[in-house]
């Protein structure tokens, strides 16, 4: 059985290797990146946390793993990602809905 797919796992351990081609701007967003993963306002943990269920809404299989790791490492248990990720759902399930009125708005714009 192939188990290939589109999206290498190995390819994660490569993302800083995308200064390569763009030196400049590869550092800049890496610093950018770091910074913003710090301690701060909110915990690493409950950042961690927050890119794990943005990781789920934007469907990156690279951040799923990322995050997933990252999230347990910085103390997170099974329910808090599972719950983290039922909050994108509700979310993107919610954003998916809520355009929904802009359908109804134009099909009685339509149908008067």
């Amino acid at each position: 059985m192939d188990n290939a797919t589109y999206y290498n796992p190995a390819d994660l351990a490569k993302f800083g290797n995308i200064t390569a081609w763009q030196q400049e701007m590869g550092s800049k967003f890496f610093a950018y990146y770091a910074e913003v993963f710090k301690e701060g306002a909110l915990s690493e943990r409950e950042k961690a946390l927050i890119a794990l269920a943005v990781a789920h809404a934007v469907q990156c299989p690279y951040c799923i793993d990322a995050y997933t790791t990252d999230s347990l490492q910085k103390g997170a248990d099974e329910a808090q990602m599972m719950e983290a990720v039922h909050v994108a759902a509700a979310i993107k399930g919610g954003s998916a809905l809520v355009h929904g009125v802009q359908m109804m708005n134009k099909a009685k714009e339509l149908t008067m």
